[in-house]
């Protein structure tokens, strides 16, 4: 194809490539956005607060967590839960007083029935001796003065308080959604890199942690693993070719067994097999016509 053919803009039909161009220059309609592995966090980082865990913990999930940030989350939601249920509390006494209103309003009601039935009775007696009565009055015969409201307030949508559910005190993971308690934490010890020739600080190092038993460099690329019992980080293949033989801790001889091996959730890498999601999206303004 000539570069006259690439440039060329008589055609008569508006291409998917030139509406896709336009659409990301006037600012409006749904961008998306595939990422790279500079968008997703490192396998060393908080899940939370996407920065290199300064005291790690691990979920049963996998999911790595700076222990002051989750205890931080955790805190936050019991005393959101806390205070929802002082709300709910409010609201059940609120009801209990109105049942209790009701029920004395309508004992109420039925006390004054009963005693205009009585005077309309002792009334009728008298109607009888005296002859029938002419008048068409509405406050006649003891009749009660009824009115249509035409503006009731209380049955305004503005009026009506929706009915609050009993809040589930239960934690739920931020990253999986699944019940999250403290004591199901895990401890990590990460085995650090022992270069004598780097002298960077440990953040700004790249190979920072690795495999205890294989000494592999651990990164976003390599599949890792936290064992339960004493929370060292292995690599995956360490796990396959070494403890699964014979199911004993490489480090520390103890028996393991397969719960005891908690799968960690890598960052981003780029590659759509090893992160389940990599489409970003931004939401813009839509014109319509």
């Amino acid at each position: 194809m000539t570069r006259h053919a690439r440039n060329c803009t008589a055609g008569a039909v508006y291409t998917y490539h030139e509406k896709k161009k336009d659409a990301a220059a006037s600012g409006y309609g749904t961008q998306n956005e595939r990422l790279g592995k500079d968008s997703v966090k490192s396998f060393d980082c908080c899940s939370l607060t996407l920065q290199p865990c300064r005291n790690p913990v691990i979920s049963k999930d996998g999911y790595l967590f700076d222990k002051e940030a989750i205890l931080e989350y955790i805190i936050s939601k019991k005393t959101e839960y806390t205070r929802q249920m002082k709300k709910y509390e409010k609201q059940l006494k609120k009801d209990e007083s109105e049942k209790a209103e009701l029920a004395a309003a309508e004992k109420e009601a039925n006390l004054i029935k009963f005693m205009n039935r009585e005077k309309n009775i002792s009334s009728k007696n008298k109607e009888s001796e005296a002859g029938p009565s002419s008048s068409v009055s509405n406050l006649s015969n003891n009749k009660t003065k009824q009115l249509p409201s035409f503006w009731v307030p209380s049955q305004l949508p503005e009026a009506k308080f929706s009915k609050m559910d009993k809040p589930d005190p239960t934690v739920y993971c931020p990253i999986s959604g699944k019940p999250l308690k403290m004591k199901d934490l895990i401890d990590v010890k990460w085995t650090l890199v022992n270069d004598p020739d780097d002298k960077k600080s440990l953040i700004a190092k790249e190979n920072r942690y690795m495999c205890p038993v294989t000494h592999d460099i651990l990164s976003n690329a390599v599949p890792c693993v936290v064992i339960r019992t004493t929370g060292d980080v292995v690599t995956l293949e360490c796990v396959d070719k070494i403890i699964k033989k014979d199911w004993i801790h490489p480090l520390t001889g103890d028996k393991l067994k397969e719960k005891d091996i908690i799968p960690m959730q890598r960052g981003g890498t780029g590659y759509a097999l090893t992160n389940q999601n990599l489409e970003g999206k931004n939401e813009r303004p839509v014109l319509q016509a």
